[in-house]
């Protein structure tokens, strides 16, 4: 390139800035391309033409990813700082879905008996606080258990450690999900590899199971946090496969039939299956036959299934629980196409301990897993702390009984309540919520009239509930009620507020 302007000196004239300029540049910029692929040719390291193509079509999806979010860059200031289109349109999620702009109105006013009477009630999300004094009080009884006084000194949580958990805490957790799942399968820790929260474990499985651009099904109405954990980073779409109020929104092999061959015939590959069970947010566990079918289906077109199981420890009435886990003990299953997810935010209420379980058969996901939690560890002394809790065999027994009680009387006691308002629940037998039906309400059956409705709900009743698109529901008017985050006094005010609102 340092012979441009000389050569611009030597050719004066019409043809000079031909030959002093644009035809030296064109010979550079040739020699540097072939200078490249004699290099690439002659390197041992070179990869074969299919694992080049493969990498063509990786980069191509990744670029029809990043090609939706073309918008929100052009909508940027031209002299901002740059950010990059994924941040972008993370960043702009909350300023549209009702999902999160609820949550933001509850922290700019939140309730309170005596302070802010007059505050929005959260009854959005899911968190389990009815059995908060069971854990009180066993880490009163036990002083000597935390970290700062008890055996897991200062000098065994201080250092490095295994960032896919500690050995003795798999093995309390492998215990405890035993006991959970109804004591019918052995879990394993060298299975197991944990995680800050089972959003990170999902997170991983994204990664691990897809390319960005390739699809998973899932049963809806589904979790509007998978839209979060599942699609933000890894690029995985979610297709919601429908179901319908008139068969209390089970899984139905047609609709998993219709939606696999319509994303498929669209140009989406189809890598995995995702479902929760007990639902959220309908609340009802996936039985013996359903995950059968879910588990044939899946054998049938080479997917994976991802079970989040999180909520089985909150299955509070028949039919009793079953783990995906038990039906691979007792059935000629690919066992290597199956993950669980689990953790320990709903069952014993610690959403604020961070404690995720992704736990799989497969060795290549174990160990690719494994490397990813360098960015998600659990704090080695949280560890330390809950294996002693998790090995207290008889508090876990006595724990799991009475949370479960628990539950079944809130649910049973917010569905009268919510009857008495003219509103009523789909049915269901786990989980921390109801499944409440307001079509009648609806101004018109469709999307709008459920918007209106929402909005209704929270700027005029100061109530925050989950709107059913925000799950995927394919019937506008059902809302997602979560009842185990607050107090018997404040669900009874939110209550009067919805009767004043219908009746």
């Amino acid at each position: 390139m340092r012979l441009i302007v000389p050569l611009q000196a030597v050719f004066q004239g019409p043809g000079g800035l031909v030959l002093g300029t644009i035809l030296p540049c064109a010979l550079f910029y040739a020699l540097q391309l072939l200078r490249g692929k004699w290099r690439a040719s002659a390197s041992p390291d070179a990869a074969p033409d299919q694992n080049s193509s493969r990498n063509d079509q990786i980069l191509a999806r990744n670029d029809q990813t990043l090609a939706g979010n073309d918008q929100a860059l052009a909508n940027a200031e031209a002299d901002a700082a740059y950010i990059s289109a994924r941040a972008l349109a993370i960043a702009s999620v909350g300023t549209w879905s009702s999902y999160y702009v609820g949550w933001q109105e509850f922290v700019r006013n939140p309730y309170h008996p005596v302070d802010n009477p007059g505050g929005c009630i959260e009854l959005g999300i899911a968190e389990n606080k009815l059995s908060w004094d069971l854990i009180e009080n066993w880490l009163k009884n036990h002083p000597q258990e935390w970290p700062d006084n008890g055996p897991f000194c200062f000098r065994h949580v201080a250092g490095y450690c295994e960032f896919h958990g500690l050995r003795a805490f798999k093995n309390a957790l492998a215990i405890f999900m035993g006991e959970v799942m109804g004591g019918r399968v052995a879990f394993k820790e060298e299975q197991m590899v944990l995680t800050s929260g089972s959003s990170a474990a999902l997170d991983i499985l994204a990664f691990s199971l897809a390319e960005a651009g390739d699809a998973f099904l899932v049963p809806s109405p589904y979790y509007p946090g998978f839209d979060r954990d599942m699609k933000w980073r890894s690029g995985v779409k979610l297709v919601p496969v429908p179901s319908h109020s008139n068969n209390d929104f089970r899984i139905t092999k047609a609709a998993l039939d219709r939606t696999f061959t319509e994303t498929e015939k669209s140009g989406i590959k189809v890598r995995a299956i995702l479902v929760t069970s007990p639902s959220n947010p309908v609340g009802n566990t996936l039985d013996t036959t359903c995950l059968l079918l879910l588990l044939n289906f899946s054998s049938e077109k080479k997917l994976h299934i991802i079970c989040d199981e999180v909520y089985a420890g909150s299955a509070f009435a028949d039919p009793a629980f079953v783990s995906i886990a038990e039906l691979l003990d007792s059935q000629n299953y690919d066992a290597s196409r199956v993950h669980i997810v689990y953790g320990l935010s709903k069952d014993l209420g610690l959403a604020g301990f961070r404690v995720g379980v992704l736990y799989t058969w497969n060795k290549q996901v174990l160990s690719s897993a494994a490397g990813m939690t360098r960015f998600c560890s659990i704090s080695s002394q949280t560890q330390c702390l809950l294996s002693t809790l998790l090995l207290d065999k008889q508090f876990v027994q006595d724990y799991i009984a009475e949370n479960r009680r628990r539950l079944g009387e809130r649910r049973k006691w917010v569905a009268s309540l919510l009857e008495k308002a003219g509103i009523f629940c789909a049915k269901s037998n786990g989980g921390l919520f109801v499944w409440m039906d307001m079509r009648r309400y609806l101004v018109s059956d469709d999307p709008e009239g459920e918007v209106i409705l929402w909005k209704k709900l929270l700027y005029e009743g100061r109530l925050n509930l989950t709107a059913g698109a925000c799950c995927h529901c394919i019937e506008p008017g059902w809302f997602r009620l979560c009842f185990s985050s607050s107090s018997d006094d404040t669900l009874t005010v939110a209550f009067e507020r919805l009767k004043s609102l219908f009746l």
